[in-house]
Formats: structure tokens, sequence, C-alpha cells
């Protein structure tokens, strides 16, 4: 390879035979450029952010959650695993191409309080759980593409009275500390003047397991999380349950995976990966094994893609002209 000196002589030669005086300024100006042009696009001395720290490292660190059933728990080998986790393992392959060096995984359990926090401290890379994307939380970090599209319900035993959310008047909710859920019905609580009692726990299990106790009416979080709590509870009872889930939906969900915010080349990496992900059917399969297919628990969800995630999933896999 030519050296700077080398470039630098060869070219004043030739714009001195043109005329070009000045070159030693031009050259002043182009040198960094063409310096910057001798180093392929992808090495190493390129990255920044999220990619230079994973190609420093040998691992991207996740973001896991603990009983978001089926998209990130723990296995009976206090494992993490699920739909999103098989999202989120693709997606570090995508970024070990991407920095040319085969990446390990360091696991990390979030909360749904504490996530956010996390990935904007740098203390994980990928939050991979089921953690809506909406403007507000876009003004703190980034968003990959969506995949799952869910929705506010409730969770109620088989006896109970409350079948919609009006039937709530003067009860008490439980809901998960840091969710939209919350938000959703503290706002439904103001507006329809149902004089709520929000209970706030720690994750999804706690929530459900006040519910059991008797001591609120009502789970009230993504509809697909009640699915999965329901069929791990099913799992453990023989496949019966005495909880249903009731009502319309109450808040429109879609998931998607966090990361730092202004990070231009991770974000890159991730939106090319969900397109190579959908293109290659791999997203239909994953979701095929986590919603059609029996969990690790023996209990299925028996839950067909929404028609809304279908197009999103052929909108995203697109090839463009």
């Amino acid at each position: 390879m030519l050296s700077k000196a080398k470039i630098s002589d060869m070219l004043c030669g030739a714009l001195r035979r043109l005329g070009w005086l000045l070159c030693g300024g031009w050259l002043a100006m182009a040198l960094p450029a063409l310096a910057q042009s001798e180093a392929a696009p992808g090495t190493p001395a390129a990255l920044t952010g999220t990619l230079a720290k994973a190609r420093a490292s040998g691992v991207v660190t996740i973001g896991y959650r603990e009983s978001s059933i089926p998209f990130s728990y723990l296995s009976s080998r206090k494992e993490p695993i699920g739909y999103s986790i098989e999202i989120c393992k693709a997606l570090v392959e995508s970024i070990g191409d991407a920095v040319h060096k085969s990446l390990g995984i360091q696991w990390v359990p979030v909360t749904s309080e504490s996530r956010m926090g996390a990935v904007e401290s740098g203390q994980v890379d990928l939050e991979c759980g089921s953690t809506t994307n909406n403007l507000e939380r876009q003004k703190r970090v980034g968003f990959s593409s969506t995949l799952f599209v869910a929705g506010t319900k409730l969770m109620v035993r088989r006896s109970s009275v409350v079948k919609s959310f009006r039937d709530l008047v003067g009860r008490s909710v439980a809901v998960t500390s840091g969710t939209t859920n919350e938000k959703t019905m503290r706002d439904l609580s103001e507006r329809f003047k149902l004089g709520l009692t929000l209970v706030a726990s720690r994750d999804h299990a706690e929530s459900f397991a006040l519910l059991k106790a008797g001591r609120v009416e009502a789970f009230a979080t993504d509809d697909v999380l009640l699915y999965g709590l329901l069929a791990q509870d099913k799992g453990e009872n023989l496949g019966h349950s005495d909880y249903e889930v009731v009502g319309d939906f109450l808040s429109y969900d879609p998931y998607g995976v966090m990361f730092r915010k202004g990070d231009a080349q991770l974000a890159r990496v991730i939106d090319e990966g969900f397109q190579t992900l959908a293109q290659e059917g791999e997203i239909d399969r994953q979701y095929k094994r986590w919603f059609l297919r029996k969990l690790p628990s023996g209990v299925s969800l028996d839950l067909p893609m929404s028609p809304q995630l279908e197009t999103i999933i052929q909108a995203m896999g697109a090839r463009a002209d």
C-alpha cells in the first residue's frame, strides 16, 4: 500500500503539470478523505458505538425478562428462552457479521422498571422482552422493527363478575410497574371515573400471584402475556386453570427490541437483520414455534398470527426495487 507521502508526491507532480501550483493546499484538504477511504467500510477502525464495543469485548449484552411468556422467560434450567430471545440471538449473529467477529452473549435480567435505564446506561446492548414501542419511549431509546402486536386485557377468576373494564368500579387491579398497561389502567380509571386501586408488582409473575391470592380482582397486562401465564398455569394444573382473559382490547402495543438511542450503525444492522429474518421466513418459523406449538410447559397458546403482524412482516421482508 502506498504511503501518504508517496501519494502526495505523485499527485503534486501530476497537478503541477496541469498548472495546479497550489496542490499542497488542495492535498491538505483531500488527504484526510483519501486516508479514510483506504479503510474498507465496516472494518474495526470504522466502527462506533455498540458495534465498536462488541468488537472489542467479543460479546453482546442482552437484557431479558424472567416471566414474559412466551417472549422472554426462564426455562426449568434457569436459562433465557422465548420468541424475543431467539430473534435477538439472530441479531447477535448479524452484529457479528458486521464487526467480522464471532460474538458471545452476556445475559442480564431486567424488569419492566429497570429495562430502559439499563439500555440508556449501557448495562445492556439489546433488551429482548415484551417492550412496547411508543413515542414517549422513543425519546429515550431506539427500537427495532415490530416483532409482535399486543394490547391490554384483563385476567380474572372464572367465577368473577368482572367481564370488562366497566365492571371494575371501585375494585383493585394488579399491574406490573413500568408497563404501558399501568398507564392505560390509570387513564381509564380517570376517564370513566372507575376509582380503581392499582397494585403494582415487580414482574408479571408477581402480578398474577396477587390475583391468585385474592388480593386484587383483576390483572391487567398485554393479552399475549396473560395467555402465556394461563398456559403455564394449565401446565402446572393438568390442563386446567381457574382464570380467564376477558373484555375488549384497552390499548395497542407494538413490541420491539430496545437499543441505545442515536446509535446509527447498530440501528442499521438491526434493521437489515430484521429484513433478512422476514425474507428468509425465520420470524414466521419462530412465531409458530412459540405461539402455535407446545411450550416447554407442555401447553400451547394456540394463538395464530394477527393480520396486523402478518402485514408488518410482509412489508418488512419486501425487497426494495
